[in-house]
């Protein structure tokens, strides 16, 4: 027998639903606001009805007081019924709806009531402000039960007070005109509270959709969660709002970006400055896997639009992975040279074996002489006139590549740099890479030739790169230093077209330009002018002259 489900439990409170809570609580705060401002225009609206009430009584009573011939008939004739007093009291009382009409003489005795035996008797209420020549509003208790009241005091033509008139206005018809208010009102308030719980309704929906039918808890939870992957992913993330401007960076994108200060509002231009950069995350350049350099990194950035009409775009670092595939290239460069060297060596070693089995010793060694002549001189050559280890060596594999590849390799007459260079590494990258680029553009043209000339002037050194090669248009010659510009197919392993920006970005850095033009003959020219490249040429050292004591020790 299977055993009985446990009874579920009421679980009172909120529901968990973003809808349903807004709409809980809009509903709330309509109905609220309804009921506030209901009893806010109740509360007063008695105190506005009494004192009508006070007023119309006073006015009627004023009225009473001013009509000819009453304070000569109070004056001149006794209270009774039938009095021309009582006559002249019960036709306003009837014409104005008043519930009662008094007038009485100075002593308090009324000449005039709605009940003909209240006539000749002292009034319930003290009438000592009116007989005091005073006007009186007041809500207060008599014969006739509550009611609202107003007093004046009666005067003869000479203006002597002979006695007063008041007026009473039944209390019950005030209360009736308020209870009469209550359902116009209350429907006025249904009505407001109807209009603001379908507008509440219309929000909540709206909020349902945005919130994707999320609870408050859940929306907390995401809001940590995201806050936490956005810090800690080792990837660049950039949010941008509909009007361009960046809303979000995390500390990956601050660090690869350089941005350590405030730019949160600020448009990408602003931020970073005009640059593909900048372009790549304003959605100036579309793409996927947009290659940008920012400062030393190559930056691989793709861009996805946002429902709101914003942007979040993704950065990752490629610096190393391109330094790879460059040390890839180069190295694959160097094993097709060695494999042909190796080929090459070959066919000498059987050629000097044949050479020595004829026994022709004396053309053996005289080609011996030239195959060891051609390459010493070539780095001889570079050697004397770089004087930097570094790009020396840079060069040397440059030309033993270049003859692998049927170019020709040379330094200028005019090259002298010495060994002075504030950032060698940094140069030969810069050669390296345009090199680089002159033995692509010259490969398999007859009579391919590349040279080299470095000069210093001061601190400053000036790099040529000439090729023989087809040369760049005019309309390229700014491009081909735009990152990711390249006519070249891009590898499997890397992406082209970063070389002349990095080039550029590296002459720049230090105060310098890299410019492109065409060389004498044909072909591109690439000029480089580094203004701090060298340091300042030290001391030389001091010529000392030898003793007699030592010049007669050495000669022992």
């Amino acid at each position: 027998m299977s055993p009985t489900p446990p009874a579920r439990r009421l679980r009172l409170g909120l529901p968990r639903r973003v809808f349903s809570q807004v709409l809980l609580m809009q509903v709330a705060i309509a109905a609220g606001v309804a009921v506030l401002a209901t009893g806010l225009f109740l509360a007063p609206l008695g105190d506005q009805l009494d004192d009508q009430a006070m007023r119309r009584a006073l006015a009627i009573a004023q009225t009473t007081a001013q009509q000819p011939g009453l304070a000569k008939d109070l004056r001149d004739t006794p209270p009774s019924p039938d009095g021309p007093v009582q006559r002249e009291a019960e036709r306003i009382r009837k014409a104005t709806r008043a519930e009662y009409v008094v007038v009485m003489d100075w002593r308090g005795v009324r000449w005039s009531h709605t009940d003909p035996k209240q006539i000749g008797g002292i009034v319930s209420t003290d009438p000592g402000k009116a007989l005091a020549g005073r006007e009186v509003m007041e809500i207060d208790d008599g014969t006739l039960g509550r009611s609202a009241r107003g007093k004046v005091p009666l005067r003869d033509s000479d203006g002597r007070v002979v006695g007063a008139v008041s007026v009473g206005i039944a209390y019950d018809s005030v209360r009736a005109r308020l209870i009469h208010a209550i359902p116009g009102l209350l429907a006025y308030a249904g009505g407001a509270l109807a209009v603001g719980a379908l507008a509440a309704w219309l929000i909540s929906r709206r909020v349902h959709r945005q919130t994707r039918d999320l609870a408050f808890s859940d929306i907390a939870a995401l809001l940590s969660e995201r806050e936490a992957m956005l810090h800690g992913i080792r990837e660049g993330v950039v949010a941008l709002d509909r009007s361009g401007r960046i809303r979000l960076v995390n500390d990956e994108a601050q660090r690869l970006l350089g941005l350590w200060e405030a730019v949160v509002g600020r448009t990408p231009d602003e931020a970073l400055g005009a640059g593909r950069t900048a372009d790549v995350l304003a959605g100036r350049v579309t793409g996927t896997d947009l290659l940008t350099v920012r400062g030393q990194r190559v930056l691989v950035a793709n861009r996805m639009p946002t429902d709101d009409g914003g942007a979040v775009a993704t950065l990752r670092d490629r610096t190393e992975l391109e330094q790879l595939g460059r040390e890839l290239d180069s190295t694959r460069g160097l094993i097709d040279a060695l494999r042909a060297q190796d080929h090459e060596h070959a066919n000498r070693m059987h050629t000097l074996l044949g050479l020595l089995e004829l026994e022709m010793y004396d053309d053996a060694v005289d080609f011996v002489g030239e195959v060891v002549g051609a390459h010493r001189a070539t780095s001889e050559q570079i050697t004397e006139r770089i004087e930097d280890p570094l790009l020396a060596a840079l060069l040397v594999g440059k030309a033993t590549v270049a003859a692998e590849r049927g170019v020709a390799l040379g330094v200028s007459d005019r090259t002298g740099l010495p060994d002075r260079l504030v950032d060698p590494r940094g140069l030969v990258t810069v050669v390296g890479n345009l090199v680089d680029n002159a033995l692509d553009a010259v490969a398999g043209t007859p009579h391919a030739r590349v040279e080299v000339e470095l000069r210093a002037e001061g601190r400053t050194v000036t790099l040529r790169v000439r090729d023989t090669g087809p040369g760049i248009p005019p309309e390229h010659r700014e491009l081909i230093f735009t990152e990711g510009w390249s006519t070249k197919k891009p590898p499997a392993h890397r992406e082209r077209g970063l070389g002349l920006s990095l080039v550029r970005r590296l002459a720049e850095r230090q105060g310098g330009s890299a410019t492109v033009g065409r060389a004498h003959g044909g072909g591109a020219e690439f000029t480089v002018v580094l203004p701090e490249a060298l340091t300042e040429p030290g001391p030389e050292p001091a010529l000392t002259v030898p003793s007699a004591a030592q010049n007669a020790e050495e000669g022992s």
